[in-house]
């Protein structure tokens, strides 16, 4: 049946057009979608549809081994082109800036922004969320004494993740820093706080606030009250009268994060802010306990509702805020990741020689009935969630003269279903509620092979939507919810989305004998790839003959 909202909306070569007598009726929220190697901006109508959009990639730089860098102002001002690109085109479909109502900001969590507080320009480049440099450190930090105490106050472990310990960092090692620390003129934040600090035109205004969700990332935040904790930054030792650290306020907020300073769409207010995975639950109108969304890019991101109450993981998971409405609508989540998604077919591809081209190389996997017993353990890094087997190394098992290129193309897009099904399982052990469906976006979620079987590998339905760009939908969300005359409730917007042409459900068909058979013999590998790196003394020791220095 046709969907009758479509019939109100015309189209120009498949995209949303004005209509004379009709245009100033519609309403827009633009989003600004700022990750770790582009930002974009997308301006969606009532229908969560989006009409018009820009995106521009800007330079990562890699100074050291293991360091990640951003240059701050290049965040801003590529979110800055976006926005003058994208309504550009939005006006030239015959619709003005006056429709577009709030705007929402997601980002990508952890990455740390230091500026000055006098002069609002930033100190240092951004260290962002993969960035490394700081493993001696936190290996250092579990030794101290309250190391055991901050999972439970923060809902994360210590990790070189958050941005804690890259702050910490940068005051040990970056003179500026200190200095502008010791002289109390330092301003911290993630990139939701500088870029809504930028864009509010600085230090004029002086608008210094995170959201919820960006701030449980940090480690300073206790994940019980939402607010900074002083023995989290004690332990970190961050005194709060030398560092401005950003207010906490909801993630949905018609005034908090104030508006754009200039530009074409100078005055529209900011009225929403996740964190770019809680953003996706959010675009995925994941409102209830039970929903869960699996991102599958480079990684997994898997995130999954838990409700109004916090859930300390005791199965390698972190927990973290899913969506803070303010009024009684805060969810929290368990949060799982996996190292190696899009980047196994990427080196099925580059490191192997096989079909360039994704798209095939799921029709390369369809060549062949099953994995004809080959596993693919992908611990190019290691494993993590939920195992966390740093000493894991990527493994192929179950090779005979029977295997074909077929089969290893399988077992790389299996992998990911098993490990989602791993963390899913701990998910539900840690939360007590049963899974409802796993919805899915990103790269690996177009290929049909990959979702049926991660329906069949995972026992449960996999929805993937037709729209994909969920991560900037979830902060338009937020924005148009505080926003008087858009949308209402998450009712409304469940039943919007949900109610799309193109939606696809994945239902399990798989033999479950077979499947059990497979999970098993996965779980088993996992064991068997465990331990084949050892320390590097160990390694160096085995190689030098006596005698030899």
């Amino acid at each position: 049946m046709e969907d009758p909202r479509e019939s109100k909306r015309p189209r120009v070569n498949g995209e949303h057009a004005a209509v004379n007598g009709q245009v100033n009726e519609e309403w827009f929220i633009g989003s600004i979608d700022q990750g770790t190697t582009s930002s974009r901006f997308i301006i969606f109508d009532r229908h969560c549809d989006p009409v018009a959009s820009h995106q521009i990639e800007f330079t990562n730089h890699y100074p050291h081994s293991g360091w990640h860098d951003h240059d701050p102002e290049d965040l801003v001002d590529s979110v800055r082109t976006c926005i003058e690109k994208a309504t550009e085109t939005f006006v030239s479909k015959g619709y003005v800036t006056s429709q577009i109502k709030a705007i929402g900001i997601t980002n990508q969590r952890e990455t740390t922004v230091c500026w000055d507080a006098n002069t609002g320009e930033a100190l240092c480049q951004a260290v962002v969320w993969p960035d490394t440099r700081t493993k001696e450190l936190v290996r250092d930090l579990k030794t101290h004494p309250g190391a055991d105490k901050l999972l439970n106050l923060c809902g994360l472990p210590l990790s070189t993740y958050p941005s804690s310990v890259k702050l910490m960092w940068l005051l040990r090692n970056h003179a500026e820093v200190k200095q502008a620390y010791d002289e109390g003129r330092l301003a911290f934040g993630t990139v939701d706080s500088w870029l809504i600090y930028k864009l509010n035109g600085g230090k004029e205004r002086d608008i210094h606030v995170t959201d919820t969700t960006n701030a449980s990332r940090t480690m300073f935040m206790n994940i019980h009250t939402c607010q900074y904790d002083d023995e989290l930054l004690e332990f970190f030792e961050v005194d709060r009268t030398k560092v401005r650290l950003p207010k906490i306020v909801p993630s949905s907020d018609a005034k908090a994060f104030g508006s754009l300073a200039d530009g074409a769409l100078k005055g529209v207010p900011i009225a929403g802010c996740l964190g770019d995975q809680s953003s996706a639950l959010v675009g995925h109108c994941g409102f209830k306990p039970g929903h869960a969304k699996n991102t599958y890019g480079t990684g997994c991101f898997l995130l999954y509702n838990v409700g109004d109450k916090p859930v300390v993981s005791k199965y390698g998971l972190l927990a973290t805020v899913a969506y803070d409405f303010g009024e009684g609508q805060k969810a929290y989540a368990l949060e799982g990741s996996i190292a190696v998604a899009g980047s196994g077919v990427k080196f099925l591809m580059d490191n192997l020689g096989f079909i360039r081209d994704t798209t095939k190389l799921g029709e390369l996997a369809t060549t062949v009935e099953d994995n004809g017993g080959v596993v693919f353990v992908t611990a190019f890094s290691g494993l993590f969630a939920p195992y966390w087997i740093d000493s894991a190394q990527g493994t192929l098992f179950g090779i005979t003269q029977h295997t074909q290129r077929g089969h290893i193309a399988r077992a790389t897009f299996e992998a990911t279903c098993f490990q989602t099904r791993a963390i899913l399982e701990a998910m539900e052990k840690d939360s007590g509620h049963k899974l409802e469906g796993l919805a899915v976006d990103g790269g690996m979620s177009s290929s049909d092979i990959t979702m049926q079987t991660q329906a069949d590998i995972s026992k449960m339905r996999v929805e993937r939507p037709e729209m994909r760009e969920t991560t900037a939908l979830g902060a338009a969300i937020a924005a148009g919810l505080s926003t008087p005359g858009c949308w209402t409730c998450l009712q409304e917007l469940f039943d919007i989305t949900h109610t799309k042409p193109g939606r696809k459900n994945f239902d399990p068909v798989g033999n479950p004998k077979k499947v059990k058979l497979m999970y098993e013999r996965w779980q088993r590998a996992v064991e068997m790839s465990r331990g084949w790196i050892r320390t590097a003394k160990d390694e160096y020791d085995s190689f030098t003959l006596p005698g030899t220095p």
